[in-house]
């Protein structure tokens, strides 16, 4: 990155790109609270989203950078911390699901599970498709009323491990059911965020020296290998971003000759970028710091107290299984 020739334009036009699509993230959750009628500005939402995208890399304690806002927002609207969590969790399912769909229609589009394709590439291919319809089968069946509510959710919600999660996410569903409107304008916003983020980093590789796939070829690659960072996987010691883009470049870059090495050093320069508009966060935290550190204080309590409930409710599944062996066994 340092002493090889660069083109500065295509680096700063994704630069710009990039920021444009975080801005238009924290524009999707403004959407969202304000669909529940909280009292909500533009600006707040640019001050809060860029706090929170801040804490995603600098993750001080327990806190990251949903909890941070759900907390937040929730302290500005005391008695509505139920709809204030909703609105991220929204927000990150959304964001998710798209990134997903674009991802499959990348895998069919590029022909992943064709028979001459690498077994890698082919599998990639499998799990993705397989993580959107198990997705969308658990999204229809959530609009289900009879699941988001009554003895149904209760159940979900005592599951071990997932409960808690899977409680936030049914009282999302119950708020957000009715609210169609906005739910299609946060899904076409996401899918414009999805296809400035490839375009911003095939922008990048054409301002670094050596060969790169096409753009085209970039609306599979990219999709994949952020599906990748969604869902950390181990790629040989790497950030799994990273380490996909890298492996993509390689074997799904249609006929392009890519050196080993090429997608890991366009996926550092990416990374860069994203440090770069974090620190933005950095102002907002200075003009700010006594009610951020309450809020963050706040979001350790919240974060502790659930972590006590799970370790609890771990602990009493442990002492039933304990009680029910018989008196001879032995571990």
């Amino acid at each position: 990155l340092r002493d090889q020739p660069k083109q500065w334009e295509p680096i700063l036009a994704a630069a710009v790109m990039m920021l444009m699509a975080v801005v238009l993230t924290f524009y999707r959750w403004y959407l969202l609270v304000r669909a529940l009628h909280l009292p909500f500005r533009l600006p707040d939402a640019l001050r809060l989203g860029f706090l929170g995208f801040l804490l995603n890399f600098v993750s001080l304690g327990s806190v990251g950078g949903d909890l941070f806002k759900a907390i937040f927002l929730a302290r500005e609207h005391p008695g509505r911390r139920t709809e204030a969590v909703a609105t991220v969790v929204v927000d990150r399912m959304v964001g998710l699901y798209c990134l997903l769909l674009l991802a499959s229609a990348a895998v069919l589009w590029g022909g992943l599970l064709a028979a001459g394709q690498p077994v890698e590439l082919r599998a990639i291919g499998r799990v993705t498709l397989a993580a959107t319809v198990l997705g969308g089968m658990g999204i229809g069946v959530a609009l289900i009323p009879g699941m988001t509510g009554g003895r149904m959710s209760q159940l979900l919600g005592q599951l071990p491990l997932v409960g808690p999660t899977a409680a936030r996410l049914l009282a999302a569903v119950r708020i957000y059911r009715r609210k169609w409107p906005v739910m299609l304008v946060t899904v076409v916003l996401s899918l414009v965020v999805q296809g400035t983020f490839v375009i911003a980093i095939y922008l990048i590789a054409r301002g670094l020296p050596g060969q790169m796939p096409t753009l085209g070829r970039h609306f599979l690659i990219v999709p994949l290998s952020m599906v990748a960072g969604a869902l950390p996987l181990p790629f040989a010691g790497l950030g799994a971003f990273e380490g996909a883009l890298d492996f993509l470049y390689r074997y799904a870059a249609g006929g392009a000759a890519v050196k080993a090495g090429r997608g890991l050093i366009v996926a550092l320069c990416y990374r860069m970028i994203t440090v770069l508009i974090a620190l933005v966060g950095v102002v907002y935290y200075l003009f700010g710091r006594s009610e951020v550190a309450a809020a963050m204080r706040e979001a350790d309590v919240v974060a502790a107290e659930e972590g006590l409930v799970m370790a609890v409710e771990s602990r009493d599944r442990t002492d039933m299984s304990e009680s029910s062996r018989p008196a001879d066994s032995s571990l």
